[in-house]
């Protein structure tokens, strides 16, 4: 078998960003209808989040919806003899940890503190690599009223991260697109932002305090329940952002992948490859070639290119779509390409 060592110069590296619709079942990026599962929210794992389906007749998961609470209000207690111990306060934690980094710091919405927040976790099985930042319309309603919120990922000058990745504020708006009829802003300073959105992870952490405002000033109304929770209702929050996003029926998001392709170029020369190995073309006997005329004019037809390391070992196959004819007039350029 004969080789050919690749120089540097045959080696071509791009990555090219691909975008995809992100629900299940869908051939847009919209969802419309929201359902959870009894069985799930009675269940012990009711007790920190709810999973939300797009299709009553499947088990295709799509987000889960849950509730923080610094002080662990909002949700039953493990031990009634212990205080801020409690579901609320182990998924503060938890999302404190995941994506500040620090068990002593706290959320900052648009600049506002907050001790507590919903967040919209993405099924890990829905995307790739991440979300693709702009393409996100939340629609959120209750009593009558009914916000969008987008991300400002379109408008910042410079992207913050913390240890989950980008930060960018949700804000109100539709598609990346900012509504600026009330501030440049997208929010209520007052209040803060309406969350962050967290494209790395999949994420979207509402702030309770932004939702809670009258229409007028940008909210609807929508409050968390602070006070303990009975042993029948463990944890209620996480239904009230559930139903909020069941009302507003409308859920749009695209993933975003990012598709690293190494392009390596084969060229055999004039005087390379034109004599075969296959059994046909060389007596088993002799080991000489069988017909004359191939002898000073041999012809080859390439379809398979192989690549090897240096140990001879092969790495890589690529298969042409028709076979190529190579002869001493011949010279080829083969491009092959491989996706990771």
């Amino acid at each position: 078998m004969s080789f050919n060592r690749l120089e540097a110069d045959d080696f071509v590296v791009s990555a090219d960003s691909i975008t995809a619709g992100l629900w299940t079942d869908t051939e847009t990026p919209t969802i419309t209808t929201f359902f959870t599962s009894s069985t799930q929210a009675a269940g012990s794992s009711g007790n920190y989040y709810l999973n939300v389906f797009s299709n009553a007749a499947t088990s295709s998961l799509e987000f889960a919806v849950n509730y923080g609470n610094e002080a662990g209000s909002g949700s039953i207690a493990y031990n009634l003899d212990v205080d801020g111990k409690s579901p609320s306060s182990t998924i503060y934690g938890q999302y404190r940890t995941l994506v500040l980094g620090d068990e002593n710091a706290s959320f900052s919405f648009g600049g506002i503190t907050s001790s507590d927040f919903w967040s919209v976790s993405v099924e890990r099985s829905r995307y790739k690599e991440s979300l693709l930042p702009g393409s996100t319309t939340l629609l959120l309603a209750n009593g009558g009223d009914t916000i969008s919120l987008t991300d400002n990922s379109q408008v910042v000058n410079s992207v913050v991260f913390n240890d989950a990745g980008r930060v960018f504020q949700l804000v109100s708006g539709s598609a990346g697109s900012v509504d600026t009829s009330k501030n440049n802003l997208g929010y209520s300073t007052d209040s803060g932002s309406y969350g962050w959105f967290l494209p790395d992870i999949a994420t979207y952490i509402l702030n309770p305090r932004a939702l809670s405002n009258t229409f007028a000033n940008g909210g609807i109304e929508l409050d968390a329940t602070l006070t303990s929770a009975t042993s029948s209702v463990v944890n209620p929050n996480p239904n009230l952002a559930f139903v909020a996003i069941k009302t507003g029926a409308s859920f749009t998001a695209n993933s975003q992948e990012t598709i690293s392709s190494d392009f390596v170029f084969c060229r055999p020369r004039s005087s390379q490859f034109n004599y075969s190995e296959n059994p046909s073309f060389i007596s088993g006997s002799t080991g000489e070639v069988i017909y004359p005329l191939f002898i000073n004019s041999p012809t080859t037809y390439i379809t398979t290119v192989g690549l090897y390391n240096d140990t001879n070992e092969l790495l890589a196959v690529a298969k042409l779509s028709k076979p190529l004819q190579k002869d001493f007039t011949k010279e080829s350029l083969i491009r092959v390409k491989l996706d990771f």
